[in-house]
């Protein structure tokens, strides 16, 4: 009998060689698409978020971030805060650049989205090498917001993206381990 991380994990498609030759892509849409295995991630996400200290906002990474961020936000009565690529808000910015393998990468946040002091769980659907999520959390400090963790439905342990979150909480539903 499938266990429900199992249907979950055979619900996301692999596609071989996207965006890059060599590079195995986890596909949520199809996870999305399926009205039980997104209800059942939504779910083992929503009981994740008990694992980190009191939070006041959720910071979802663009784009499938904002799918499950806005679940998340909805079900625990927080608000959500909208973590875009570069060029995507209409409003005063703060921004924070970070490296990828091959080049430069920029995360924005509207600079009235971040409250001193509040405490901000950030979510993505996926932790590879960490860039993005590691550039976000940076983003919601200098904005003097407070990191309790993060949160991924699939992480993908061979790509080590802990390590550059190594000192902030993680936790995923879901890893990939040489698959």
């Amino acid at each position: 009998m499938e266990d429900k991380y199992s249907r979950i994990k055979n619900t996301i498609r692999c596609i071989p060689d996207f965006p890059a030759p060599g590079i195995l892509f986890r596909d949520v849409t199809t996870l999305v698409k399926d009205a039980d295995a997104f209800r059942e991630s939504c779910e083992l996400l929503s009981e994740a978020v008990s694992e980190f200290s009191s939070i006041d906002y959720i910071a979802g990474i663009e784009s499938r971030g904002f799918v499950f961020g806005s679940v998340l936000a909805n079900r625990e009565g927080k608000g959500l805060v909208l973590v875009r690529k570069p060029g995507k808000l209409p409003a005063k910015v703060l921004s924070v650049e970070y490296d990828l393998e091959y080049g430069k990468d920029t995360v924005e946040i509207h600079i009235d989205a971040i409250i001193e002091g509040e405490k901000y769980l950030v979510i993505d659907d996926l932790l590879a090498t960490g860039g993005t999520a590691e550039a976000t959390c940076r983003l919601i400090e200098i904005g003097a917001g407070v990191v309790v963790g993060c949160l991924f439905l699939v992480e993908l342990p061979e790509l080590k993206g802990r390590e550059k979150l190594k000192n902030r909480k993680v936790v995923s539903i879901i890893q990939f381990e040489g698959e």
